[in-house]
């Protein structure tokens, strides 16, 4: 959900005038001889410097003259210099003061400014009630700014009940009199449909607004637009346009998304470098995402040379802030003993968390630690507990090892039919361990009609991915004529390939199926295993 921004400080409200005075004797003479309107006119034009050499201290001046005459507008722009301390020594307690008598004649800006003192507890306690009132008495004359904070306060229910409703009837009056963060909050509003139907053509208008008028925040959900297509046809190449134009002012979240564009390729040449380097700029800032994608850029040597000890410091940073991603892979890196120190304990620590939010990598992973009892008493009911819950996922490793729960009966009653509906969901995920497996249960029956053909067609397609049990099935099933026509030399292919990918269970189907050979087949099936190994995997 996209979030409102709210800014309070900074909006002080001067009382100026439709057209700027100039600077003139005639001026001048009146402001001397007690005139409270030009005493406020030559205070403006010292302000501006309209006429003259802009000078804070004679804008003082000539502001307090009208002021203590009773002028509302000199009263409000003095109050603003006491609090900004601009030609006089900063001081809340005055600006207060003035910004009160002028408020209290009707001045909108100076109701406006006093909102912000009791909103900010400038002058006097805070007093969000307070702030709330004056906010209203300027936003009903027409105010934008305002208009804009009584918004905020109906968004964050300070000083009034929060209401949705009445916050977008102000935003909105603001936004169309072209306050830009208005614009902006506005945005907001019709995307969440906060206060209003969920409009994600009008967001974008709005977004659009107030990012043409420099808004930040606007301009990275403009990125967000294009890059969904929301609001607008989906465009790559403009949310990378606004997501720079973000990033560039340093914007955390527009850098990060910046780096996945350059890592995607969206919008720009794919480059791993820039990608690396936004990331670093937003993980630098603290964003937990792109710290989690840094110590991906780190562990891979993407963008950047590899440095396991940087990847582990940019997932620790990412997963003690709760992304799940990290999580894991901190679980990762101690397991593997990567960037830090092997320790099952702590990659146990760090999978648990991870599984529990419901990611299937690491709920299969704290699966294995408890089948294996690494970092954890070992407890087949657990670990059958988390690969289901990462097999009901889509994860293959997990479906093939609830497939061997069900087969050997560990942790759950043993089932045939769940062990082969398993291996089957992992094995056509192309799991070559699976696909072994779905070939034994196919060639004993279990879970399924015996079927030599198709056990065949499964021992040969975990056999290429270079699964030595598959290969020496294979090996079997030419031996004997299951399932394939009985071809010796083609037995004797398969034993050896899976004898020279470790298989040591083989050598003697080997030096038997020799015997069957002449010399000029063994050389010739030789020759073929030496090729296959060139172009394939070991187990």
């Amino acid at each position: 959900m996209k979030r409102f921004i709210l800014i309070f400080v900074g909006l002080l409200c001067f009382t100026l005038l439709s057209a700027l005075p100039a600077y003139s004797d005639s001026l001048f003479q009146k402001a001397k001889s007690g005139d409270a309107e030009a005493q406020f006119n030559l205070g403006i034009c010292y302000l501006n410097g309209e006429g003259v050499r802009q000078d804070y201290n004679e804008a003082f001046r000539w502001f307090k003259a009208a002021a203590e005459q009773g002028d509302a507008k000199a009263q409000n722009n003095i109050g603003i210099c006491y609090l900004n301390g601009e030609g006089v020594k900063l001081d809340y307690n005055e600006a207060f003061r003035w910004f009160k008598a002028a408020a209290e004649q009707g001045n909108a800006e100076a109701q406006f400014n006093l909102g912000e003192c009791y909103y900010n507890g400038r002058g006097i306690t805070q007093d969000y009630n307070e702030a709330f009132l004056w906010y209203k008495a300027a936003a009903e004359q027409g105010l934008a700014s305002a208009q804009y904070a009584l918004g905020l306060c109906y968004i964050r229910g300070k000083g009034v009940k929060q209401d949705y409703n009445e916050a977008f009837r102000w935003l909105k009056a603001a936004a169309e009199q072209g306050n830009a963060n208005a614009q902006y909050n506005l945005g907001v509003c019709y995307y969440n449909g906060e206060g209003t139907k969920q409009d994600y053509n009008e967001a974008f208008r709005w977004f659009k607004a107030a990012a043409e008028q420099g808004i930040t925040e606007a301009q990275y959900w403009m990125g967000d637009c294009y890059y969904e297509g929301r609001g607008t046809k989906q465009d790559y190449n403009e949310a990378f346009r606004w997501y720079k134009a973000t990033a560039e002012q340093g914007h955390a979240e527009a850098q990060f998304n910046l780096g996945l564009c350059y890592l995607n390729g969206e919008g720009v040449k794919q480059d791993y470098y820039e990608a690396f380097h936004w990331f670093k700029a937003a993980a630098e800032q603290g964003d937990s995402y792109a710290q989690y994608n840094l110590g991906i850029c780190y562990y891979y040597g993407q963008g950047v040379r590899q440095d396991y000890n940087e990847a582990f410091r940019w997932y620790k940073a990412a997963a003690e802030k709760g992304i799940t991603e990290a999580q894991y892979w901190m679980g990762n890196c101690y397991y593997e003993g990567k960037g830090t120190k092997q320790d099952y304990n702590e990659a146990f620590r760090w999978y648990k968390p991870a599984a529990e939010q419901g990611y299937a990598k690491a709920q299969y992973n704290l699966g294995r630690c408890y089948k294996k009892g690494e970092g954890v008493k070992q407890d087949y009911n657990e670990a059958f507990r988390w690969f289901k819950a990462a097999a009901e996922q889509g994860n293959a490793e997990a479906q093939y090892n609830l497939g061997d729960c069900y087969y050997f009966g560990e942790g759950v009653k043993q089932d045939y039919n769940e062990a082969f509906r398993w291996f089957k969901a992992a094995a056509e995920q192309g799991n070559a361990d699976a696909q072994c497996n779905l070939g034994i249960c196919y060639a004993n029956g279990y879970g399924a009609k015996q079927d030599y053909n198709e056990a065949f067609r499964w021992f040969k397609a975990a056999a290429e991915q270079g699964n030595y049990r598959a290969q020496y099935a294979i090996g079997v099933c030419y031996e004997y004529g299951d399932g394939v026509k009985q071809d010796f030399k083609e037995a004797y292919y398969w034993y050896l390939i899976s004898y020279r990918n470790g298989y040591t269970d083989a050598e003697q189907d080997v030096k038997s199926i020799e015997n069957k050979l002449t010399n000029q087949q063994k050389q010739e099936v030789q020759k073929r295993v030496n090729d296959w190994f060139k172009t394939h995997p070991k187990d």
